[in-house]
Order: C-alpha cells, then sequence, then structure tokens
C-alpha cells in the first residue's frame, strides 16, 4: 500500500516530489508548497529566478540552511545544462562551467542526480548532431562520476528527446552508471509521440519520473490535472509500479509556468501555490485510485 508521501525514502513505497519553483519563486513559498503537502522532497531549478548554478555563494548557503532548516530534502537539482537554450553549436564550456559549479553545490543539499538534456539541432547533419551529442554528453558524465554524481537526461529538448531508440542509443554507448533516464508522463506532448510507448522502451533506465499531463489543442500543447489529459499519466504510474520502480514522482504542472517557453500567467503567488498544492493532491489521489484498483483486482504493488 502507499497511502503516505510524505516520510523517508526508505520507509514508503512511493515518494512524491516536484519542482518546487512552480510553487512559487521564493524558497519560502516553495518549502511551505511542500510542507502543506506534508511531502519532505522538492526538486529545485530556479529559487528567486535565478538557477543554483548562478546563485552567490553566500546566497546558496542561506538557501541550504532554510531548506535544512525545514528538514526537506532535495531529489534532483535541475540544470540547464544541454538544455533549449543551448543547442549544440554553443559553447560546451558553458556546460562543463555549469556542472562544475553544481559538482560543489549538490551534495551539501542531499542528493546526486542533476538533470540535463541533450542539445537541440542548429542545422547540423542527424549523424554529426548525433556525434557531437555523444562526445559532450560523455565528458559531461566522467565529470560527473568523478564527483560521485549521476545526470539525468530528460526526455526533453535535445537529440537523445526526440525518441526512445535515440535516448537508449545515448545510455547504452556511453554506457556508463553516471548517465540514467528521467521521464516525464507529458512530454510527448509537446514533442508529438506517445509518452507510455517510449517508457516502454527505455524503462530499465528511468531513475527518476516527473508527472506532468495535457492535450493537444489547435496544435499546441495544453496542460492539465494528472490524468486529466491525453499523456496516459495511469498507464505509464502503472508500468513502473510494475516493474518495481523505486525512484521518485515529482510533479511538474506547466499550469502557470513554462519555463522553456518563458511563459509565466499573472497569477498572485497565494494562486501559483495553492495551484500547486491542488496539483499535488490529484496525484495522491489518482495513486490511492490505482491502488484500490489493483487491491480490488487481487494484485498488490510491490
Amino acid at each position: 500500500m502507499f497511502k503516505v508521501y510524505g516520510g523517508d525514502r526508505d520507509e514508503q513505497r512511493i515518494v512524491l516530489s516536484g519542482l518546487s519553483d512552480e510553487a512559487g519563486a521564493s524558497l519560502r513559498d516553495q518549502i511551505q508548497a511542500h510542507e502543506e503537502l506534508g511531502w519532505r522532497e522538492l526538486e529545485i531549478r530556479m529559487v528567486n529566478g535565478s538557477s543554483l548554478a548562478d546563485i552567490e555563494e553566500a546566497d546558496f548557503q542561506a538557501i541550504r540552511l532554510d531548506i535544512e532548516a525545514a528538514h526537506k530534502q532535495v531529489t534532483v537539482v535541475s540544470s540547464r545544462i544541454a538544455n533549449w537554450e543551448r543547442p549544440i553549436t554553443a559553447p560546451f564550456e558553458w556546460d562543463a562551467e555549469e556542472l562544475k559549479r553544481l559538482a560543489a553545490r549538490v551534495p551539501a543539499l542531499g542528493t546526486k542526480y542533476i538533470r540535463i538534456m541533450s542539445y537541440p539541432n542548429d542545422g547540423l547533419p542527424e549523424s554529426v548532431w548525433r556525434g557531437n551529442v555523444i562526445e559532450r554528453i560523455s565528458r559531461l558524465t566522467e565529470m560527473a562520476a568523478n564527483a560521485g554524481l549521476i545526470l539525468l537526461h530528460e526526455n526533453c529538448a535535445g537529440w537523445a528527446g526526440t525518441s526512445a531508440d535515440h535516448a537508449l542509443d545515448l545510455v547504452k554507448t556511453i554506457d556508463s552508471p553516471h548517465l540514467r533516464l528521467l521521464f516525464d508522463t507529458g512530454n510527448g506532448i509537446a514533442y508529438r509521440y506517445d509518452t507510455h510507448e517510449y517508457l516502454k522502451k527505455v524503462l530499465p533506465y528511468v531513475a527518476h519520473v516527473h508527472i506532468k499531463d495535457g492535450i493537444l489543442e489547435n496544435e499546441q500543447a495544453v496542460y492539465a490535472l494528472p490524468g486529466a489529459g491525453q499523456s496516459r499519466v495511469r498507464e505509464s504510474i502503472r508500468l513502473l509500479l510494475e516493474h518495481h520502480y523505486s525512484g521518485i514522482f515529482a510533479i511538474e504542472p506547466h499550469l502557470h509556468l513554462i519555463p522553456h517557453l518563458k511563459q509565466q500567467s499573472k497569477t498572485d503567488g497565494g494562486s501559483l501555490k495553492q495551484s500547486y498544492i491542488a496539483y499535488g493532491r490529484r496525484l495522491e489521489c489518482l495513486l490511492d485510485e490505482l491502488q484500490q484498483t489493483e487491491t480490488q483486482s487481487g494484485g498488490v504493488f510491490v
């Protein structure tokens, strides 16, 4: 059974987290949202509009102390490495430097995971694009290994985000335990593929999951509560649990904040936080529904 979601990772079957900047820009709002949800974990992307790697050292130490004082633990740090802002023609030094800065900070937050992507193309032939991605991610993975960290490639922007076959090619070619996959249930809406079918292929390499849902409306992705869209969220969660997924489910609502589109609604901070909390509660209900269905059919997720 998985009725409780807020305790230690070792004490329960399912642990929930979230990309906390979608609850508010300030760390205070982010922590308060997770406290109201009763979740111990949070995933850091931005604080007061700044990425963790860009924050001054004194401010970072204040963030670390505030997280510790709130008895929270960081699940993953979502970086900008190889993301939508950094095509394959961008200087590699941008990513190497960001990883160096994060390597000095991430362990202090209680995690070893850093989210990355794999470089959008910029006019290069497919084979050249692939080769350059493999070479760059190999170097970054080696840096992560030397720091005792694990890079999580998300099925989002970049070469390995375009298909499950590319993602498998990336992890199998580099062949390192310091490179694994982050599966986002809702990214197929924006990138026009079935994420559940994607998951079936990459399942053994998935170490972290983002929960997102949505529909395609007038050729635009419109995001929705988990289970209310076309992303087959229920099926993907069921598949993960049936295969003994032991990682964390982190909400990424995208209802008011969509970083890669630089879109943010004019919702006030309080409403933003309450929307985030409502999204988390809906995921809890969805998990309870799945458990109830499984129990009634005579099966139990173990």
